[in-house]
């Protein structure tokens, strides 16, 4: 005797491209701030080097000159566009106007 167990045809699974969208845009709105505080430390470091401010209080070492936080915070800011970029992967501007959502014109009664 041969049984046959028939089952009924599901959803089909697909692959998510994206599956840390949140996780990167968490990430990215904490680097942001991170590249500004970096931009200022870069600030602070150039005026103590034009005697405008009191002395920097990382005397030496590879952190104390003002370039390498500049580059800092350009990667910090780099890096938060492109976490951006991945959390939100949606088009910046519709191929027709019929992909739009608000198909409605400006100075039209349609």
């Amino acid at each position: 005797m041969v049984v046959r167990i028939r089952l009924g045809t599901g959803p089909k699974l697909r692959q998510k491209h994206h599956k840390n969208q949140h996780v990167a845009l968490a990430f990215a709105a904490l680097t942001t701030p991170a590249a500004v505080m970096a931009l200022v430390l870069a600030f602070w470091r150039l005026a103590a080097d034009l005697r405008f401010t009191g002395q920097f209080p990382i005397t030496d070492g590879l952190f104390s000159h003002w370039q390498i936080w500049m580059v800092a915070a350009i990667a910090l800011q780099c890096c938060a566009i492109l976490l951006n970029r991945y959390g939100k992967p949606e088009e910046r501007f519709p191929k027709t106007v019929e992909q739009r959502s608000d198909t409605r014109l400006a100075d039209s009664r349609f």
